[in-house]
């Protein structure tokens, strides 16, 4: 009876300790999202204002357009995915990514509109989250990024595959 009233005091300290390590660690993989993003904006930043031109999305004079410089030192720096999406119309096209499928960078496909992070963006605002992106569950942030005038161009996304 003893080792009985052990083995599941045992069992049930197992249970506790794993469910304190799940905690713990989604906690720390927002923390790497938010870490990441912080890095995508400080680099996409320091190239200058961000602004559309031509239909392209610029910081500064570099139009980021099939430029995979940051966004690879980005994810190789952080073990993660990155992404610069520029705004046409209503929609958000992914311009720069290492987001690959089938072996190629995802490139000119579009932020899901039904999507809590597409709601969030277009009102101006961040979002930080799970996602799915292309039936593969992420840790992800997205943050808008503006023109000199505030308006919303384009988006910079970061994820953690879950």
């Amino acid at each position: 009876m003893r080792l009985r009233k052990m083995i599941l005091l045992a069992g049930m300290c197992m249970i506790l300790v794993a469910g304190s390590a799940a905690i713990v660690s989604a906690q720390g993989s927002m923390a790497n999202v938010k870490e990441a993003m912080v890095m995508l904006k400080e680099k996409t930043s320091a190239l200058g204002v961000a602004k559309i031109e031509e239909g392209s999305i610029f910081f500064g004079e570099i139009d980021m357009s099939g430029n995979f410089d940051i966004v690879d030192e980005v994810a190789d720096s952080k073990i993660c995915t990155a992404t610069v999406f520029v705004k046409k119309g209503e929609s958000f096209i992914r311009v720069a990514t290492n987001v690959i499928k089938e072996g190629r960078r995802v490139i000119g496909t579009e932020l899901d509109p039904a999507g809590a992070a597409y709601a969030a963006i277009t009102k101006g605002e961040a979002y930080y989250g799970q996602v799915d992106i292309l039936g593969k569950q992420y840790e992800a942030g997205y943050e808008p990024i503006k023109d000199a005038s505030g308006n919303v161009i384009g988006v910079l996304y970061v994820g953690f595959k879950l």
